[in-house]
């Protein structure tokens, strides 16, 4: 018997989770998503692993695009967050970025970023994974943003 999907939704949000925004290109423009499903994956060669939702607006785009871009979101950063999670038309509007070698856009100051070259994707249960190829990276210091029992979270320390 499956296990109830309460139940397991409950126990999933008991693993904190860092946030990132993804973005992607495409004919249309710049397109972007906000995305706690990321891990790494491999050190060599340095892969990391994003999953969509097969309903999300960005799956379409992801799924065409040859590179994205995930940006890490350092812990002053919720409201960005909320911003690539809503419906808006254009999440960029009146936010500061640069673009990376590529042309996909690295938010202005964020914990981390990483341009990523997309190497596959793969179809499972509702959501795509899709592995991604770190091409080109950069960290700063900074606090992350975390997601934790269905709410924004800080870490202690």
């Amino acid at each position: 018997m499956p296990i109830d999907p309460d139940l397991f939704r409950s126990v999933l949000g008991r693993f904190a989770t860092g946030v990132t925004v993804v973005t992607a290109r495409d004919e249309r423009g710049d397109h972007g998503i906000t995305v706690s499903a990321f891990s790494s994956l491999s050190l060599e060669p340095p892969l990391i692993l994003i999953c969509v939702a097969h309903d999300a607006t960005m799956t379409p785009v992801i799924a065409a695009a040859s590179d994205f871009v995930v940006n890490i979101l350092s812990d002053g950063q919720e409201a960005m967050s909320r911003r690539f999670s809503s419906t808006l038309d254009d999440r960029f509007a009146g936010l500061g970025f640069t673009r990376g070698e590529r042309g996909v856009i690295i938010l202005d100051d964020v914990q981390a970023w990483m341009e990523c070259r997309v190497v596959s994707h793969h179809v499972e249960g509702d959501h795509t994974i899709i592995v991604g190829a770190v091409e080109r990276a950069h960290a700063r210091d900074a606090r992350p943003l975390l997601y934790y029992c269905g709410g924004y979270a800080q870490l202690e320390r």
